[in-house]
Order: structure tokens, then C-alpha cells, then sequence
């Protein structure tokens, strides 16, 4: 299988959706833009958040098994995809890409 990495590369927050419809929490999204995590096998990276990773799993899995042009064309380097996790508040864009 090869390896996948995955790079944050933008992080945005609306603040507007907060204040109408989140109730107030401690604790939020950890990941910065410029984080790397590797894929090995397929797998989510020990550290990598759930909900991030359920938004793209079925994406690195098929890099990981030599897949890839999704949607006939999308990317310009077939074998990467752009996922953003599911935070509607504050999501995170991710590039995800085969490495040898």
C-alpha cells in the first residue's frame, strides 16, 4: 500500500454561526494549518481527529490501495483529493496526497 499524507491547509471559523447556534464549549478543534499527519496501511494516524477522519477515510484508503482520479477529473494530481471535515463552525480543509 502507499502512504498518504495529509496537510492542513486552511482553517476558517464563522463566528456569526457560533453566536446564533453553538452552545459555548471549552474545548475545540486542535489542528493548525501546516499540520502534516502520514497514513500508513490506510489508516487514521494515532493523533488525527475522528470526525475529521470519518469525513475522509474512504478518500485516503482508496490513495492508499493506488486509486484515485475521483470524480473523473477533479484535481489536478489525480492521485489527491481536497476534504474539509464536517464542522460547520470551524472547519478545516485538508490535501490529501500519495507518497512513495
Amino acid at each position: 500500500m502507499k502512504k498518504v499524507k495529509i496537510t492542513a491547509v486552511r482553517k476558517v471559523c464563522y463566528g456569526d454561526l457560533m453566536a446564533q447556534y453553538e452552545n459555548p464549549i471549552e474545548h475545540t478543534c486542535d489542528v493548525e494549518e501546516g499540520m502534516v499527519w502520514i497514513c500508513e496501511n490506510g489508516e487514521k494516524p494515532e493523533d488525527f481527529c475522528d470526525s475529521a477522519w470519518d469525513s475522509m477515510s474512504a478518500f485516503v484508503k482508496t490513495l492508499a490501495s493506488g486509486g484515485g482520479n475521483f470524480y473523473d477529473g477533479w484535481m489536478k494530481n489525480p492521485y489527491s483529493a481536497m476534504i474539509s471535515c464536517n464542522d460547520g463552525f470551524r472547519p478545516v480543509s485538508f490535501y490529501l496526497e500519495t507518497i512513495e
